[in-house]
């Protein structure tokens, strides 16, 4: 089967559907989901949009926190795009029908602003503790309601298409040819692998999470558009800048269940199992220091004492306050048995968000022509080695709408340009899979690996250790990938197979310890030779 529009988006996160709304008046859009629309990493993200709406604060205080979340990786050029971009994109918001919540306050603007770890003052705008709920929900009924956007749920791309594919036995093979036409995707339900013959393609896959043993993230993050684009020949920079976030409710039954840094924001203190707040140790912000610095900073303490986990207390603020302020995070708690206005909540670090991705410019351009990419699946620059908290979906917001703006245009130039001929999907000589063990077991080890070796803290010996093992299994995917049918866990087991060879390919080459990358060999940061980014590009194949 065969679709032909003229833009393609492959996500439905705040990225994804921003862009298509905003294209949708100049040509057919096509949005592809893997599961339901909603199920994205914005539907789970709690804390806010960081943006300059107070009068105690401005765009060069948060551009400078930004810059120094970052570590002297940041694009500053990219950075003050997007801090003064974001009070325009909330406000575009407001107006799709987002609720903020609101505060009769002189210095807000109006809105009720939170803080969080690394920003000087308060800047979040959020809904409740539920913000990405509530931005995802808006855009999606304002994405239902658009005439010109058709929405395929349940439908996972396996690869991208340019000029220059060819299709052998179901598996895709190109070369450095720097034009998209498309991808390939596979309707779950059907189970039958549709052509998306596209003028302008979009990736806003999300994140990585899922090469994780433990993550934040929901099962759907796992790095397909990274995996895509690198295979088809983007160019990937900084993978080895993993955020891990601090605070990632300690329960067997607590599956992906984050507190919000804005917990802390509000006061809340990080305590060991005697009792003791311990940041103090580690950074002068102490709470309230960067992700990178407190997840490091729980990590040495659990090494330490030889516990489990660490608690984050709020107890000493008012039962009602935090009730009003956090009112999903309490309901939550209570469901695992934790009461957050009298009990110390138990957490650890979890995988959380990539720094790196697909390298874009300011439009959200790759290197390949009418491919773009936006949110967690790109590379701006903005984030450096290390996110300031709650700048990913202001990030999204400008970078959807730059990306909009620039593919608006370059529509009308593809418009004058022949037809392309695109192969079909071809799985002649495959057959249906009857070996799911390998899928399982590979899954599993690959996620501990990544744990075990590539965590918040690493070693030359655990990367090196990583890269063999990571290698024999991408080896033995791609065996069973030619023999194959494709399938959904299929394909998510070779993105992610795909992600963590490039996530240790990145961290063995940097020689340095900056931001969320740390290797006990070279404990300190090197601007003298390590000031750069790290890029990567798929080798050649003809």
């Amino acid at each position: 089967m065969e679709v032909t529009v003229d833009f393609l988006v492959i996500g439905s996160g705040v990225a994804g559907l921003t862009f298509a709304l905003k294209v949708a008046q100049y040509g057919r859009v096509a949005l592809i989901t893997k599961k339901e629309i909603k199920e994205s990493n914005t539907n789970h993200a709690q804390g806010g949009i960081a943006s300059v709406f107070s009068s105690l604060d401005s765009f060069d205080l948060h551009i400078k926190d930004t810059l120094s979340s970052g570590v002297d990786l940041c694009n500053k050029d990219v950075v003050e795009m997007v801090v003064k971009g974001g009070p325009e994109r909330i406000k575009e918001l407001i107006d799709f029908g987002v609720n903020f919540n609101i505060k009769e306050d002189e210095n807000s603007q109006n809105f009720d602003l939170g803080r969080e770890g690394g920003h000087s003052q308060k800047r979040i705008v959020h809904a409740q503790d539920m913000t990405g709920r509530e931005v995802e929900n808006v855009l999606v009924q304002c994405v239902y309601k658009h005439k010109n956007i058709d929405i395929y749920e349940h439908h996972i791309a396996i690869d991208l298409i340019t000029r220059s594919t060819r299709i052998k036995r179901g598996f895709v093979v190109t070369n450095y040819e720097d034009t998209c036409c498309g991808a390939y995707v596979l309707d779950r339900k059907n189970k039958k692998v549709k052509t998306f013959n596209s003028k302008i393609t979009l990736l806003a896959t999300g994140g990585i999470g899922k090469v994780y043993l433990y993550t934040s993230n929901p099962d759907i993050a796992t790095g397909d558009g990274i995996a895509m684009g690198y295979r088809a020949g983007t160019t990937i920079a900084n993978l080895e800048f993993v955020q891990f976030h601090p605070t990632c409710l300690y329960h067997p039954k607590a599956k992906n269940f984050l507190i919000s840094e804005a917990v802390r924001g509000e006061g809340a203190v990080l305590i060991n199992k005697g009792g003791e707040p311990f940041m103090f140790k580690y950074d002068k912000e102490k709470d309230l220091a960067c992700r990178d610095v407190v997840a490091r900073a729980i990590d040495s303490e659990l090494k330490k004492r030889g516990d489990n986990c660490v608690y984050l207390d709020i107890s000493h603020k008012k039962s009602e306050f935090i009730k009003k302020r956090f009112p999903n995070l309490y309901k939550q708690c209570n469901i695992y048995g934790f009461d957050m206005t009298k009990d110390p909540i138990p957490v650890v670090p979890a995988a959380h968000y990539i720094c790196g991705g697909i390298s874009t410019d300011i439009y959200g351009r790759t290197n390949i022509k009418y491919l773009y990419a936006v949110g967690e699946t790109a590379c701006t620059g903005l984030h450096g080695a290390n996110r300031l908290a709650s700048n990913s979906l202001l990030e999204a917001l400008v970078y959807s709408d730059k990306a909009a703006f620039r593919a608006i245009k370059e529509l009308k130039i593809i418009k004058k340009r022949p037809d392309l001929n695109i192969p079909l999907w071809d799985e002649t000589g495959t057959v249906d899979s009857d070996e799911l063990i390998m899928i399982s077991h590979n899954w599993d080890e690959i996620r501990r690996i990544m744990w075990n070796y590539v965590g918040i803290v690493r070693s030359n010996k655990r990367l090196a250790r990583a890269k063999r093992r990571i290698d024999n299994i991408i080896s033995e995917i791609n065996d069973y990938y030619w023999d194959f049918k494709v399938t959904s866990d299929l394909i998510e087991l070779r993105n992610l197979s795909v992600v963590a060879d490039l996530i240790i390919k990145c961290a063995l080459h940097r020689k340095e310890s900056r931001g969320l990358h740390y290797n006990i060999a070279y404990p300190e940061k090197d601007n003298k030779k390590w000031q750069k980014d790290t890029i990567l590009r798929r080798p050649f194949v003809i």
